[in-house]
């Protein structure tokens, strides 16, 4: 009896502790308004995406869902616009897997869309595979496309006052690591069929992200556009869809009992996108709601503006 005491004593120990690290809630306090703004979220149709939306169209933004999946996404909007009782929510076709389709969205948005005050970089995937133009998916679509789709839209973010651009990375940039010579040689920064493998080039696309924003900031210097990285928390997502079967028999009871709904993995999100005074910390990385330190190898200013010019090459803008 007593060693079943100490066995439970243990576990809630250990449930307790991951609740205040890995597991942490935060929740986003501002209380700013955003009628009349307009909002782009990549992949917005489910998980965090389709929460952060949810909330600003609460707030009265417009808010544009920028999916690859029409049917999906009209399902969404739906569900955002009765939730909210607000009807400026709208679908525009983005596929981050192909450059064309980017280059089609921004022009598409900058003929219709007179503004733009917020771009979330949300969508992100962990896979194995290639993009339409021939890109390890994982760097194709959770670098390369934001890459091409920040850039082609930040004049029309200029033009605004306050304009922001929040990317969702990872805590997993922790584990990545940016080989140029693979990058620029073989078009990935890492792939295999393995899921090892496929989640390396998951950690190593993340550090991309919390990179591309640590060099924005700097080309943003001086202009009225700030810009964050975020590591939204452990949330149970769509993110891992693409995994084995026997990989989701084991993730999902462990989910269900610790991971962050959406809602909760939107909250830093949301502080990045909406508290003010945070103005100064423009290309700083974010996790609970809270500025966090980052390695070194995150904030190297030499390795940022090299992947820079090399995502520019790739993205057909240099």
């Amino acid at each position: 009896m007593i060693a079943l005491f100490v066995a439970a004593g243990v576990v809630v120990g250990i449930y307790v502790l991951l609740t205040e690290t890995l597991f942490k809630k935060s929740t986003c306090k501002s209380s700013t308004a955003m009628a009349g703004k307009t909002v782009v979220i990549t992949g917005g149709n489910t998980g965090i995406g389709k929460a952060t939306a949810l909330d600003l169209a609460k707030r009265g933004a417009r808010v544009i869902l920028a999916c690859r999946n029409q049917q999906r996404a009209e399902v969404a909007i739906q569900d955002i616009k009765k939730e909210s009782g607000h009807a400026e929510v709208v679908y525009m076709q983005l596929d981050l897997g192909s450059l064309q389709s980017v280059r089609s969205f921004t022009e598409t948005f900058l003929k219709t869309e007179p503004r733009l005050d917020l771009l979330i970089n949300n969508a992100g995937l962990v896979a194995d595979g290639r993009t339409e133009d021939g890109f390890g998916i994982e760097f194709g679509v959770n670098h390369l496309g934001h890459f091409l789709l920040t850039c082609l839209l930040l004049d029309r973010l200029k033009e605004g006052s306050g304009g922001r651009v929040v990317t969702v990375s990872s805590m997993a940039y922790r584990w990545g690591k940016i080989d140029f010579d693979a990058l620029i040689n073989n078009k990935d920064l890492g792939t295999g069929k393995y899921s090892w493998q496929f989640f390396q080039a998951y950690c190593n696309s993340k550090l991309c992200n919390v990179l591309f924003t640590h060099e924005l900031a700097k080309r943003l210097k001086d202009t009225n556009v700030t810009c964050y990285s975020v590591h939204p928390g452990i949330v149970r997502t769509e993110l891992s869809r693409n995994v084995s079967l026997w990989q989701k028999v084991f993730i999902e009871p462990v989910a269900r009992f610790l991971f962050l709904d959406p809602e909760a993995g939107a909250q830093t999100t949301l502080h990045c996108a909406l508290q003010e005074g945070i103005e100064h910390l423009s290309g700083r990385y974010f996790s609970c709601c809270a500025v966090q330190d980052v390695c070194p190898k995150a904030k190297d200013d030499g390795v940022a503006k090299k992947l820079w010019e090399v995502s520019e090459r790739l993205s057909g803008l240099s």
